[in-house]
């Protein structure tokens, strides 16, 4: 046995180099003694020639009368080394006095870091660290402990199903011992014993851990893939979320990833998705962990609905009690800024769930913050919406795992030009798309692309499917583009075909700003439950009418409880309109949001009329300008 085998624990203070008393393991054999080597021994009997000690449950021997200093009763402790083994076996000890020494606890077999176990298979090892998961199976109990830099399972056997050591608990500090084997195309350390550490022994891991988590919890250090300063005002904010998330994955913590149905809330997870799954795999010996820890969940409504956090909640609850985890981190993107994401805020309240938000919507931090760990939104430093989430999240990405910058450059182009930024930094990401082989035509259906697969998918991830229509940890750049010409062919042809039914419709009127007003009612004259959904529905003909007329123009898309606008050249803010119609019109129901010249607004249908009367007069008050254009897509579902 070797000194390294042991842990710095308990013990009187000694200066550096001083002695050292090795305390073993209860499963420690003869094997890990070393010569010279002094260890806490226990008399278990008293003999007239000496005494006999225990020193695990396995070592025991004799010390002699003639190498004693002190007398002893059964169940005296001292402190001995190794005398003599004879041949047939029998061991012998000597007392020895020590004073000011250090104590080390010893396991069975080498001490090894969790991250080095896989080099050991088909050894004896013993591991230290925290229990971050314990499974219960038809067999062995597995608990997922982590070291420094990995996390690996280890399976302790009792009766099949039941539960081993159930004394110990999800976040104790334990020394486990066993054998290294593969499993599944993983390892894992098939346990001999598990010992809960405590008191300095316990605090001494835990300090081990939380240094290792400070040093690779650590964002890398990349260069900004744009070169623009309004984005540098962020970047310290993006770099808090990227430690955040790589803390949580050394924690064993699982994440749920919710983002917006559309094509910047894509762009922005799934390149999080992909560098989020790697960093997984790479603290995970368990094979199974990237599947099993990360959730990338769309959301239609442009906020987080009580039905999304119920669900989530759900999931999250039941995967606690069947597999063992952590209650989750909640990662918010392109969505969660404002205070219609509050009332679910307030539900996670009631339990250990971290919640971290990149978004790009007006937000209201007066009512988000108090209830989220992190908030990441250009408004909250004097910008605005043309720093779409998708630019923001990429960046986080790259910090998390820089090895899978080439399979992101064109990701940011995709979706700015998805959700209409006018941002400078723009075509320096075009240019960039441009260098990986995509032009500006091609991003265009790229994001028409996400844009009709995401509508038909629903609330389903479509993770495979998403990732070859992003070109994403995508293996076959040739079904890739053969995805993508199909999907916005067949986008053109659906928006065309509800454009042609919906367009002889559409009413026109000129408010008191001069601003032209047009409105379609999308419950009546637009085909339900296929693609364009009324938010795109609207947001088209929008487009065709700005071309048309090169004026100032509002359009809004009418259903019986719900509008959503978009704006051109009025500097509309509909985050205050849907303050202001709230106080004006009790009993109406008014909630909403999003962009300042672009969102949706909620009411109860019997109040219709009065919403859509004051909401028009709202507008034409609103103040021109020529150089604000509508940002982003109206939401697919109100």
């Amino acid at each position: 046995m070797s000194p390294t085998h042991g842990t710095e624990s308990s013990g009187v203070a000694v200066p550096d180099g001083g002695p050292v008393v090795y305390d073993l393991a209860p499963d420690c054999t003869l094997d890990d003694l070393e010569e010279n080597g002094r260890y806490h021994a226990t008399v278990n009997g008293i003999v007239d020639y000496g005494i006999f000690v225990d020193l695990s449950e396995s070592v025991s021997g004799l010390v002699h009368s003639s190498n004693l200093v002190g007398t002893y009763d059964v169940g005296d402790d001292l402190i001995v080394e190794l005398a003599e083994v004879r041949d047939n076996g029998d061991v012998s000890f000597a007392e020895v006095q020590v004073a000011d020494y250090e104590t080390r606890s010893v396991g069975h077999g080498q001490q090894v870091p969790v991250a080095d176990a896989e080099s050991h298979t088909g050894e004896t090892v013993h591991i230290e660290g925290r229990v971050v998961q314990i499974k219960q199976t038809g067999g062995p109990t597995i608990f997922h402990v982590r070291g420094e830099r990995a996390i690996a399972p280890c399976a302790a056997f009792e009766e099949a199903g039941v539960r081993a050591y159930p004394d110990v608990a999800v976040d104790d500090v334990v020394r486990v011992t066993g054998t290294v084997e593969t499993h599944d195309d993983g390892i894992q350390v098939e346990a001999d014993t598990l010992t809960l550490l405590e008191g300095q022994e316990a605090a001494t891991v835990s300090d081990r851990l939380a240094a290792a988590t400070e040093s690779v919890a650590e964002p890398h250090d990349v260069e900004p893939l744009a070169d623009w300063p309004a984005f540098e005002k962020l970047r310290d904010d993006l770099r808090d979320v990227a430690r955040r998330l790589r803390e949580t994955v050394l924690e064993g913590r699982p994440i749920r990833m919710r983002h917006h149905a559309d094509g910047d809330g894509l762009c922005a997870s799934v390149p999080l998705q992909y560098a989020l799954e790697r960093f997984i795999a790479e603290v995970h010996e368990d094979p199974e962990a990237p599947r099993h820890l990360l959730k990338r969940l769309p959301s239609k409504a442009p906020f987080y609905e009580m039905e999304d956090v119920t669900r989530d909640l759900n999931f999250a609850l039941e995967d606690r009690k069947r597999h063992g985890q952590k209650l989750p981190l909640l990662m918010m993107l392109d969505n969660g800024s404002t205070e219609e994401d509050t009332p679910a805020y307030r539900n996670l309240a009631h339990y250990d769930v971290p919640i971290l938000v990149v978004d790009h919507h007006h937000p209201d931090p007066e009512a988000v913050e108090p209830l989220v760990e992190n908030h990441v939104n250009p408004y909250l430093h004097d910008e605005d919406y043309r720093i779409t989430t998708g630019m923001m999240c990429v960046e986080i990405a790259r910090m998390i795992d820089p090895e899978i910058t080439d399979d992101l450059e064109h990701v940011p182009a995709v979706g700015g030009l998805a959700d209409r930024s006018e941002g400078e930094a723009m075509p320096e990401y075009i240019d960039l798309a441009a260098e990986a082989g995509y032009d500006e035509e091609r991003l265009r259906e790229i994001g028409e692309a996400l844009d009709y697969a995401t509508f038909w998918l629903r609330y389903s991830a479509g993770r495979e499917f998403v990732n070859d229509i992003l070109n994403v940890n995508c293996d076959d750049r040739d079904r890739h583009e053969r995805l993508v010409d199909l999907l916005a062919e067949r986008a053109e042809r659906d928006v065309d075909e509800q454009l042609s039914a919906a367009m002889a419709h559409v009413e026109e009127e000129r408010l008191d700003n001069d601003a032209r007003l047009y409105r379609i009612d999308v419950e009546n004259h637009a085909k339900r439950f296929t693609y364009p959904a009324p938010g795109k529905t609207t947001g088209k003909i929008h487009d065709r009418k700005v071309e048309e007329t090169g004026d100032p123009v509002i359009t809004i898309g009418v259903g019986p409880d719900f509008t959503v606008l978009r704006s051109d050249g009025v500097r509309l803010d509909i985050p205050e309109m849907v303050s202001e119609l709230t106080a004006e019109l009790p009993g109406a129901g008014v909630s909403g949001g999003g962009h300042l010249v672009v969102g949706s607004i909620k009411f109860v249908k019997g109040r219709r009329d009065d919403v859509l009367d004051a909401l028009v007069e709202k507008m034409g008050e609103a103040e021109l300008d020529e150089d604000l254009q509508s940002s982003a897509s109206l939401p697919d579902e109100v």
